[in-house]
């Protein structure tokens, strides 16, 4: 499920699968838009313009509802771009004091309608299922979203991204809450997985039956080279086929004033990464080839992997 409609997994095509259009914070691209900078939308869709003429498909637009979700945004921008997205319904890290007493049936019903009939007010529908959790740890209020998460994922067989923190093995726990709701692991993919070098720990989580997105480039801490030596040990260790990388790249978000008064040009995501969507195919592609990796095998990283990701092949 797209966010203009359905389509085969087969159509997904070349697939990065975590990325977004626009976060900021639930209701704030309706109410100040102007803190996003000047003609949003369009930028937005002259960024996908250029990443479906460098030939990407699809993308997974991980943006929940304290993300900022704007699904009829999303649904415009991915119509006048060609560019096939995906969007979620879950929650990520910002529950507000006043939901924590929320109940998992409660958010799992939501979560449902999110699926089943669209997001509030709108046809659009989301086409995966998303909870987070970070350094912290699973505190009860994200308990809540990823137990509830799960059982949405149960009712309705949609696929789960987690948000994890790998630095301390927090998809330990995450994958425990899992077994506990009976999801099906090989429906679950963890995100955020080459914020480690650790391939005990991440060979751990494949064997439990998991995907892994490889998706924080060129990321922080840990270098871009070093995050493909990891994705290529991963490789050689024979989990190619379930291996996700792209970059968890922001095209539009708050522009912060400097200390003279003047807005930049561009956000400060942007600015760690100039490349945008289009870093895999610069850097980390030809650092692949470079590697010796085949070219059938990173086309299956790309186009396969998502194709079977979504079709539970």
């Amino acid at each position: 499920m797209t966010v203009t409609g359905p389509i085969d997994a087969t159509d997904l095509g070349f697939t990065l699968m975590h990325e977004h259009v626009l976060i900021s914070a639930s209701g704030l691209y309706s109410s100040y838009p102007a803190l996003i900078g000047p003609d949003p939308e369009a930028r937005a869709i002259a960024t996908l313009r250029q990443a479906k003429a460098a030939g990407i498909d699809s993308m997974v637009d991980a943006t929940t509802f304290d993300l900022g979700r704007e699904p009829e945004l999303l649904a415009r921008v991915s119509a006048a771009s060609g560019v096939h997205l995906v969007n979620v319904t879950g929650w990520w890290l910002d529950v507000p004091r006043f939901m924590w007493g929320v109940g998992v049936n409660q958010m799992a019903r939501e979560f449902i309608r999110d699926i089943e009939q669209g997001f509030n007010g709108t046809a659009v529908r989301a086409g995966i299922l998303k909870c987070a959790a970070d350094f912290e740890g699973v505190t009860a209020p994200l308990e809540t979203m990823a137990r509830a998460v799960a059982r949405a994922h149960v009712a309705t067989g949609l696929p789960i991204m987690v948000h994890s923190y790998p630095t301390g093995q927090l998809a330990r726990r995450q994958i425990a809450i899992f077994q506990e709701e009976g999801v099906d692991l090989t429906r679950v993919k963890i995100d955020h997985s080459n914020d480690t070098t650790d391939l005990e720990y991440l060979q751990w989580i494949l064997d439990q039956g998991c995907w892994l997105g490889l998706d924080r480039y060129p990321g922080r801490l840990v270098s871009p080279t070093q995050r493909t030596n990891t994705l290529k040990a991963l490789i050689d260790l024979g989990y190619g086929e379930r291996l996700c990388p792209s970059h968890d790249c922001i095209c539009l978000h708050i522009h912060n004033e400097r200390a003279d008064g003047t807005l930049p040009a561009h956000h400060d995501f942007a600015l760690r990464n100039p490349d945008g969507y289009l870093y895999m195919e610069r850097h980390v592609i030809p650092q692949l080839e470079s590697m010796g990796v085949a070219l059938a095998t990173i086309r299956g990283l790309f186009v396969d992997n998502p194709r079977r990701f979504f079709s539970g092949d």
